[in-house]
């Protein structure tokens, strides 16, 4: 009975090694940087890292955008309330009459410079 026990125990033992070395051959393709999936988190970890820097400097960009058009309104502004006191103002002077347009110059009618050629000959 002793002797079917150990045969069992050894097949049981070499039947773990055996599956032991299926899995690690299995990891090592699934860690391959270059076909399994290690490599695919490897690119996504770098794309990943390039979508982030690309992300800061559009922030920064919008930022820069935001601050400069803040800016331009508020002397969008100023410039609305001046040319609402000059309009203001301008309803305090008096109207001054219009002149008389010129009467316009009558043009003189002038004769062609240039005649016709006869068709018969010379001049």
């Amino acid at each position: 009975m002793d002797l079917i026990a150990d045969i069992f125990l050894a097949a049981g033992a070499l039947g773990a090694g055996f599956y032991c070395f299926v899995l690690g051959r299995r990891l090592n393709r699934f860690n391959n940087l270059e076909k399994g999936v290690g490599g695919a988190v490897a690119v996504l970890s770098a794309q990943v890292d390039d979508l982030t820097k690309t992300l800061e400097a559009a922030q920064k960009t919008a930022a820069d955008s935001a601050e400069t058009l803040n800016d331009t309104t508020q002397r969008a502004t100023e410039m609305a309330r001046r040319l609402e006191l000059q309009m203001a103002s301008l309803h305090d002077v008096p109207s001054t009459p219009s002149p008389d347009p010129a009467p316009p110059v009558p043009q003189e009618t002038s004769a062609p410079v240039f005649a016709r050629r006869s068709a018969g000959g010379r001049q």
